[in-house]
């Protein structure tokens, strides 16, 4: 049988989640690749497997935020199970790797055949809006550090490494703060011992104490998705 390496996929009943694979075509997603834009028709919808995507906010010039992450756990292009075919949202690649991918045409045929398919997406977005619901509330009430180790915490979690390349003008676009703010924080953290930074690589040296540092929507963000994707 094939192997996913999808949570969402993997979730299906064997013969469902057969039936998917054999019109998935797999796929390198690159660095900085943008998969779609707010408003536009949705060509494909996209599983990673190992790399991940950021969902990001525009509002005409003012900078850009990240307001969610996707990577095996998830999928792109989840709207179209509400019949919806315009994005949201755009969609950048944060860490390059495989997905599947499947033709939007081909992807609304499996759904119209597969009631488990279906009931994986309705959790699925479910789990999206609670995620989203969390993100505003982080946003508004949470120091720029904790909402830094989350964000390490989420991009360690889907990176499936304890290094990776990251700049802090990323990380600033990425949260929606100051380049100085960034630098204040990820300092902190580094005389901490629970990061390393030099020259764009980031190392995670110690992820429990990055939880404790990390504010409640991290371990909040992973119990709702156990809860109702499990």
């Amino acid at each position: 049988m094939p192997v996913a390496e999808n949570h969402l996929i993997e979730l299906l009943p064997r013969r469902d989640r057969l039936r998917l694979l054999a019109v998935c075509e797999p796929v390198q997603l690159v660095l900085a690749e943008v998969l779609c834009e707010p408003g536009q028709a949705t060509r494909h919808v996209y599983f990673p497997t190992d790399g991940f995507v950021s969902l990001v906010a525009q509002e005409g010039g003012k900078p850009a935020l990240e307001v969610g992450m996707i990577g095996r756990e998830g999928m792109l292009g989840a709207q179209l199970a509400l019949g919806v075919a315009a994005a949201p949202l755009h969609a950048l690649v944060q860490g390059p790797g495989a997905a599947w991918r499947v033709a939007t045409v081909t992807f609304r045929r499996e759904l119209a055949g597969s009631a488990a398919l279906r009931r994986c997406m309705n959790r699925y977005l479910y789990v999206l809006m609670a995620q989203l619901a969390s993100q505003a509330a982080c946003l508004r009430f949470h120091l720029i550090g904790q909402r830094l180790a989350r964000w390490l915490l989420m991009s360690q979690d889907r990176a499936h490494a304890d290094r990776f390349h990251v700049t802090q003008e990323f990380l600033a676009y990425m949260l929606g703060v100051r380049r100085v703010g960034i630098t204040a924080a990820a300092s902190a953290l580094q005389r901490a011992g629970l990061i390393e930074y030099r020259r764009g690589e980031l190392t995670v040296l110690d992820r429990s104490a990055l939880e404790a540092a990390a504010c409640a929507c991290y371990a909040a963000d992973r119990r709702a998705y156990d809860d109702v994707m499990s």
